[in-house]
Parts: C-alpha cells; structure tokens; sequence
C-alpha cells in the first residue's frame, strides 16, 4: 500500500480527534462529570473556536507549502482540510446557541445584531457555508472559473476570523497575534507569489 493511501486517514484522525474528546466531555458532562473547568460552556465555546482558527489558517497554508516545498501532492488534502474548518465552526456556533444562548432565539438575533464580534464570526459562517456547499469536483465541474473565484472567499474568511479572536480576548493577545500574523505572512506570500515572478521561481529543495 503507498504511503498517501495511508497518510489521509491518519490526518482525518488526527483533524477528527479534538471533536471527539469535547463529545466526550459533553456525554459525561450529562451523567454530572465535569472536565471542562468552572464553565463548561465558555470552555467549550473557546475550544470549538480556536480549532476553527487553527483549521482554517491550515488549509490556507496548503497552496504556500505546495510550491515552497514542491508536494503537489498537498493539494490534496485541502478539500479535507477546508470541510474540517467548517465543521468545527459548526460546533462553534452549535455550542454558543446550545449552552451560551439555550436555544433563546429572539436573544440569538440580539446578539448577532449587537455585539459585533458575534456578527464578524456569524458573517464568516455564512461565507463558509457555499464553499463547503461546492467543494465536490461536480461542483467545481460546473463553476468552471467561477468556482476558483468563490473560493477566494477563504481570504476574506479568515481575516473575519481573526478580527473575531481579536474582538473576544479579554487578556493575553498572544493568540491573536500568532493567528493575525500566521494569516497576514500567508495572505503577503500569495500576493508575492502571483505578481512577483522571483518568488514564483522560489522553492525549498
């Protein structure tokens, strides 16, 4: 069996691991164990968010790592990649309407409304939601160049993202920033790289 046959399930493991443990701690948080410190709820909030983060600045690394390393073969995983992104969002966003919000809908709109970091993280769900809808090859099929123009959408995505980590830190900035630079020096490389033929030459051996 060749190596990448391998390799992608080990990374879908490994993506699919830190959803599983707060599963986990959610099913004993029901039978009265608690895991999650003092307020379960915010723990879990912050938690689901920062994967989100960390998931989304990966699968922005993907095409920078590609040419610097020359692994066409990165490429792909960032669909993977991308709907794992999604997918944390969406416990993200789940748990803040679940355990922060309870499910209170006329305080939900409030809150999105109100409290503008909460519309920074709701706009980058709702720009997140049509690129998972058309990450299938038939849908890129079908977009043909309007495809790869949607997707661009993933630039926007994060610098929303990291403005709502920045909006919400209430001590140390070190995350933000380790995230707002992470982004910036990605975004700066694929700027670079398109309009600067030196840097297209440019490649780790």
């Amino acid at each position: 069996m060749k190596p990448a046959v391998l390799i992608k399930p080990v990374v879908f493991i490994l993506f699919l691991l830190p959803a599983l443990y707060y599963f986990y701690a959610v099913f004993l948080a029901l039978r009265g164990e608690n895991i999650l410190g003092p307020d379960p709820a915010s723990t879990l909030a912050l938690a689901t968010g920062e994967w989100s983060i960390r998931i989304l600045i990966a699968s922005l690394a993907i095409t920078p790592l590609r040419y610097l390393f020359k692994a066409p073969k990165l490429w792909n995983y960032r669909r993977m990649i991308g709907l794992f992104a999604l997918f944390y969002v969406c416990l993200h966003l789940l748990v803040f309407l679940m355990f922060l919000l309870q499910w209170d809908w006329s305080a939900i709109g409030t809150e999105i409304v109100e409290r503008p970091y909460i519309t920074i993280g709701f706009s980058a769900f709702v720009l997140m939601l049509p690129l998972g809808l058309t990450s299938t090859h038939w849908a890129q099929r079908k977009l043909k160049r309007n495809w790869k123009r949607l997707h661009r959408l993933v630039y926007v995505i994060n610098i929303l993202a990291v403005i709502h980590v920045i909006w919400i830190v209430r001590s140390s900035y070190f995350d933000a920033v380790l995230y707002g630079s992470l982004v910036f020096i990605l975004l700066l490389y694929r700027i670079l790289h398109k309009n600067i033929p030196a840097v297209r030459r440019f490649a780790l051996v």
